[in-house]
């Protein structure tokens, strides 16, 4: 076989697999989609069961009046300078948690292209493996 050949044989296996793979995704998508509404019709049914009998509406009453007071009572508590001051300091450091969070994601996409290595040794000596995960979301298109 000659180089052009060989290469032109990789570049249609190349494409067969992105062929079916394209499909699989396709075909995982229907389904995931087919597998929520099964899901969301059965919950309804659920709902449904549960809102129709007596005793459940009656608990699900006082929960919702306990859940309600219990709300009120810890924004009362809140209001009080110095649980307000800590509630600040806590949002504040999850703010800069999640900023800090990012960042990592990005030097670590970094870090391995650049090192082609997927774990990475910290400071205490702990071996971490780089992972990522890849998810599916509709794509935003303007209405025409």
């Amino acid at each position: 076989m000659q180089p052009d050949q060989s290469t032109s044989q990789d570049e249609n296996n190349q494409g067969l697999v992105l062929i079916n793979l394209e499909q699989m995704i396709k075909s995982h998508i229907s389904g995931i989609s087919q597998l929520e509404e099964e899901i969301q019709k059965q919950q309804g049914i659920i709902d449904d069961i549960l809102n129709n009998d007596s005793t459940y509406k009656e608990h699900d009453k006082k929960a919702k009046e306990a859940s309600k007071l219990k709300s009120m009572t810890k924004s009362q508590i809140l209001k009080q300078p110095q649980a307000a001051d800590l509630a600040q300091k806590v949002a504040n450091s999850r703010g800069e948690l999640k900023q800090m969070q990012e960042a990592l994601s990005d030097y670590l996409k970094e870090y391995q292209r650049l090192s082609g290595v997927n774990e990475i040794e910290g400071d205490d000596g702990e071996v971490r493996e780089i992972i990522y995960t890849a998810k599916l979301v509709k794509k935003f298109t303007p209405h025409r």
